[in-house]
């Protein structure tokens, strides 16, 4: 305000512009709007109840405590959501954490989920809803520093929006990524994907999640809300042509063939099959002066693992605590705010690159190699090792730490078993006439 008490006319109307209101937006809108910041809630879409289509809808359980600072729990518990363990078939056997030390996602439908959680931020003080725009074109000051976004709606008018800060939260293939120009690591995917959502024939495990490691190939069950399973499969490309011409029937066909195959033949599909052909990882430099970006705009990786969920959750969550207080600081807090855009892409970096990392290395569709295949094989056969697995699958534990628990006891395991699967002879007894 100037000392009129008027705000100047190149005044920013917002501590914060968020573009995109799906997982990633939605969350940053609850946390900032909390912490008394003015947001601006930019999505193209113009239902408040649109939700993501093309997703398995898994939540890891690192991004499950995300869910309950949101305190969305219990209204998604409500909702028919299910807690489920994670089982990974593989050609050893299963991989199954014991009971004590096993992770808990969280399984509903974004049917469900997004509706809640946008609900959720328009209905956060502070938080202004603008559904049926989208972002047309970045603000930058004279030292390129952005400081808002001009946004069209569905009949073609503009608006400009002015910020300190513009928030990134459009998915795969941002466009505020693209008009920042923010550097991107990009590299291929040697899969696509198929999935549907079936009502019985669930696998004999449920509520928990059931993946297959068959090297190279995937596939999954995830049972969910309402009786239904979400049934996917990604093989490498190699075999896309046996999904061209039906791909519900070849969904059908690859799980049922799948080893210890769920009944889903027993069961009836109730959506249409969705696929992805196209799952290039790309990687976002996360922050620019006065940007920043979440979720897929950040990290759009190789979703074999079933992280987008909860990476959108927490990378919201580690925005909003670096920046929440230089925004209430007003103009006085800029440098503060400089400060916790590095202080974000710090927590940002330390939580995902390894693991993403990992996911670009299979990416491609490769074969398992010797040493993944070694722990693969003592988790089937040592406790420990599956729980470090199974931590390091929820994301949990990055890649550093899972070496460090799993690998000693994963020697020490195979160890056991290959002398317990060593020929046991008679020993050697002289008989009488020995040596005459």
């Amino acid at each position: 305000m100037d000392a009129t008490g008027q705000r100047p006319n190149d005044a920013p109307e917002f501590d914060a512009v968020i573009v995109g209101a799906s997982l990633a937006g939605s969350a940053a809108a609850v946390h900032l709007g909390r912490e008394g910041a003015r947001v601006a809630l930019v999505e193209q879409r113009p239902d408040p109840r649109a939700y993501k289509r093309v997703c398995s809808h898994y939540v890891q359980a690192s991004g499950v405590p995300a869910i309950e600072r949101l305190g969305l729990l219990d209204a998604m518990m409500a909702a028919g959501a299910v807690r489920p363990h994670f089982r990974i078939w593989t050609r050893w056997g299963w991989i199954v954490a014991p009971p004590e030390s096993a992770q808990t996602g969280l399984n509903l439908r974004r049917e469900l989920f997004d509706p809640l959680l946008r609900e959720a931020a328009l209905a956060t003080p502070g938080v202004e809803g603008l559904l049926g725009h989208s972002a047309e074109r970045l603000l930058r000051d004279d030292a390129g520093r952005v400081i808002g976004v001009v946004v069209r709606d569905r009949a073609g008018d503009e608006l400009t929006l002015r910020a300190r800060l513009t928030i990134g939260a459009d998915g795969r293939g941002s466009r505020v990524a693209s008009l920042a120009g923010v550097p991107a690591r990009v590299t291929p995917h040697g899969r696509f994907a198929y999935g549907a959502y079936f009502k019985g024939g669930a696998p004999a495990h449920a509520p928990d999640a059931s993946v297959w490691m068959l090297d190279p190939h995937w596939a999954a069950a995830f049972p969910t809300d309402s009786g239904l399973t979400f049934y996917a499969c990604m093989p490498t490309k190699a075999r896309l042509a046996d999904f061209r011409s039906d791909p519900g029937a070849a969904l059908v066909a690859f799980i049922a063939d799948l080893p210890d195959a769920p009944p889903i033949r027993e069961g009836r599909r109730v959506a249409p099959v969705l696929g992805k052909l196209d799952m290039t990882n790309v990687e976002h430099e996360p922050i620019a002066p006065g940007l920043a970006l979440i979720g897929d705009a950040a990290l759009a990786a190789d979703p074999l693992w079933g992280i987008g969920c909860g990476w959108a959750l927490q990378s919201a969550e580690w925005l909003a605590d670096a920046v929440a207080a230089p925004l209430a600081a007003g103009p006085a807090g800029d440098q503060a705010l400089a400060t916790g855009l590095a202080r974000y892409r710090r927590r940002w970096r330390r939580g995902l690159r390894g693991h993403a990392r990992v996911m670009e290395d299979l990416a491609g569709g490769r074969r398992w190699r010797a040493p993944e295949r070694f722990v693969f094989a003592a988790a089937t056969r040592d406790a420990g090792v599956a729980a470090a697995v199974d931590a390091f699958g929820a994301r949990m534990i990055g890649p550093n730490r899972m070496v460090a628990a799993a690998v000693p006891r994963a020697v020490a395991a195979n160890a056991r078993h290959a002398l317990a699967r060593r020929p046991r002879f008679a020993p050697y007894r002289a008989s009488a006439g020995a040596g005459t």
